[in-house]
């Protein structure tokens, strides 16, 4: 008894260690977090005006970030719709025709390495085969731009899709295949018609994680869309992007233009905010559904 005893306590005492260590983690992680969202709210809200919507980086001090909120959409438009059905279709095909494969082990292993990758590093890849052969072949008439730059983004966005989709589909109940195969239904058909439906909301989650994902990248742009001080809505122009200027007025000693690099990150944070939000909204929706 007495043996059993100090086992208890001991276990009991290396509990309460343990979920201490847990807690203070927790808590400096949320002070951080608590920390940058009030100083960017703070410097942010202080920096808001209406001319920051309507008026290009051409203008300096006196200007906005128009052209780099458009540049922004256009190239995180362009990398999501490259990187959704490609990594849709790539989840798809390790959760039911790769699964328990080493092929499909070996594709899950490269994929979590690219999705570790450096984001520089592919902006600097996209660089060599894209942006220097593009220069290559027009003359230099069309060199950095915002298709390299979508191209960029996309290669970060698709390890983050292929990981969800491929998770979200292994999700879905073996019975609902079992039935559906024991009437006879084709694979093609219970994938395309009955697991990716049923997957549906944790896919969508996926796509609009990747999208937060890559709404915040600059490094990959600095290599490929480079930048541009004016409204551009060709892809195949040079291109702003929203954290690219952010980057460059937070290095920039003015304080008009430090302001509007706070007002930038304002804006670029509620985005982000609310695309998880909206991700969070989609998957509660489907759960409640199921049940």
């Amino acid at each position: 008894m007495a043996g059993n005893s100090m086992l208890y306590t001991t276990r009991r005492i290396k509990n309460i260690v343990a979920l201490s260590l847990s807690v203070l983690a927790t808590l400096i992680g949320l002070i951080f977090l608590a920390w940058i969202l009030w100083e960017t709210l703070r410097q942010g809200i202080g920096a808001l005006k209406p001319q920051l919507f309507t008026k290009i980086t051409a203008y300096g001090e006196d200007g906005g970030l128009a052209n780099a909120m458009v540049g922004s959409l256009i190239v995180n438009l362009i990398g999501i719709l490259i990187a959704t059905p490609i990594g849709v279709l790539a989840g798809t095909w390790l959760a039911e025709y790769a699964n328990g494969t080493k092929l499909g082990e070996s594709i899950r292993f490269l994929n979590d390495i690219l999705l570790s990758a450096p984001s520089i590093v592919l902006g600097l890849f996209v660089y060599t085969i894209v942006v220097l052969p593009t220069t290559s072949l027009t003359s230099g008439s069309t060199t950095f731009s915002g298709w390299a730059g979508g191209v960029a983004l996309a290669l970060i966005a698709l390890p983050v899709i292929v990981r969800t989709s491929d998770e979200m589909l292994r999700l879905v109940p073996s019975t609902l295949r079992e039935a559906s195969l024991s009437l006879g239904i084709p694979q093609w058909k219970l994938t395309t018609q009955i697991l990716i439906r049923a997957a549906r909301s944790g896919i969508i989650t996926g796509v609009l994680l990747a999208l937060a994902r890559i709404s915040g990248e600059t490094a990959p742009l600095l290599f490929t869309a480079f930048g541009n001080n004016y409204m551009a809505f060709n892809p195949s122009d040079k291109m702003s992007s929203l954290p690219q200027v952010i980057y460059q007025y937070a290095n920039d000693p003015g304080e008009g233009l430090h302001a509007i690099a706070w007002a930038g990150a304002f804006v670029l944070t509620m985005f982000v905010l609310l695309l998880s939000l909206a991700s969070r909204l989609v998957l509660s929706r489907s759960k409640v559904s199921h049940d």
